[in-house]
């Protein structure tokens, strides 16, 4: 009786660990686990130099006007990589059009922002400190700031050595992309892709299934479960003007194309459950009911209670191990330093 128990415990196994091996096959048809060592970017090596200088860019609130916004401000790497706010708060407490998207993984999108209107992380750094509903800065001023500050000077030698004047804001924006290529977060539905058939619970490999075969990977795939590709917000079903504002047209402000209208990049998922409130304009704040929405207007499924909380244990796998990031000592003011402003500075 033992060796049948034994042998009948075997036969599950066996056949769970296919189960599990085909989905796997299946999943890699539409999914990449994330890389293991830091990417690479286009015309920006990465080195150790680079990543402490862009880390203490990225925290430094004096590359805004007022001295008070940095990086940081919209995104919190304690909380998901983004502000968790509707819509981000900047200059003079005035609050921005759209939802702040979590800088983890962001180096693997196709383009940056919700309209994709920065190619690379190196062209979204410089907008944010020029906006003026954000950091209300000018690149001069910024530089200024940085060149009045002797240890800047030195760790933008030491970051790009051999150049004659390296304090410039390309090289700004450069150090920048090279810390945030560092923040990339493994999680449960990594060690699936790559082999370990414990890393979803059953409920995942449901929700998996499930986001699969009801179409949400046609826009949703690749390394970052989205970032990629531009979808009219609304394919089958408009949502309501509280979810989808209608002075805000999307792709359309860069493109100006009247097919671009109220279309949008694809959003990365990656992280997804602790980067409420969702969509562009930030309205809503549960993943389940933001789930349903996406079904019935980009899919004209309406899913029921238990498939929508299949796929929202499957979307709970892609939250990663976030990087431990030491907050750096930021380099002293001297006489020389541009003085905060509540004015934008143009």
């Amino acid at each position: 009786m033992k060796r049948f128990i034994t042998i009948l415990f075997m036969s599950t196994c066996l056949v769970g660990a296919a189960e599990a091996n085909e989905l796997r096959d299946t999943a890699l048809e539409y999914f990449k686990p994330l890389p293991s060592t830091i990417p690479s970017v286009r015309d920006n090596p990465i080195t150790p130099e680079k990543i402490d200088l862009g880390k203490a860019l990225f925290f430094d609130p004096r590359l805004s006007a007022s001295g008070v916004f940095s990086c940081y401000s919209c995104h919190n790497l304690t909380t998901g990589g983004d502000d968790n706010l509707e819509t981000s708060i900047g200059h003079g407490w005035q609050i921005g059009p759209r939802n702040s998207p979590t800088v983890f993984n962001a180096v693997l999108n196709e383009a940056q922002f919700w309209d994709g209107r920065a190619e690379d992380l190196k062209e979204q750094a410089k907008g944010p400190i020029q906006a003026g509903v954000e950091m209300a800065n000018t690149p001069e001023n910024a530089i200024a700031t940085l060149m009045s500050m002797p240890q800047y000077r030195d760790w933008f030698a030491a970051a790009f050595p051999g150049e004659g004047q390296p304090v410039t804001f390309d090289n700004l924006a450069k150090a920048i992309e090279a810390f945030e290529a560092t923040l990339i977060t493994p999680g449960p539905f990594d060690a699936f892709l790559n082999g370990n058939d414990d890393g979803l619970t059953q409920e995942a490999k449901d929700g998996l299934v499930l986001f699969i075969d009801k179409g949400c990977a046609a826009c949703h795939s690749g390394v970052n479960v989205g970032g990629h590709g531009y979808y009219p917000f609304g394919l089958i079903e408009k949502p309501g003007a509280e979810i989808l504002p209608p002075g805000d047209k999307g792709r359309f402000a860069v493109t100006a194309t009247i097919d671009d209208e109220y279309v949008f990049r694809a959003s990365p998922l990656r992280n997804v459950s602790v980067t409420a409130p969702y969509f562009h304009s930030g309205k809503v704040w549960d993943l389940k009911v933001a789930v349903q929405i996406m079904a019935e207007s980009q899919l004209g499924e309406e899913l029921t209670d238990s498939e929508a909380e299949a796929i929202v244990a499957f979307l709970e796998s892609l939250t990663g191990e976030v990087p431990e990031v030491t907050v750096p000592v930021l380099p002293p003011e001297t006489a020389e330093t541009p003085r905060p402003t509540a004015e934008v500075i143009r």
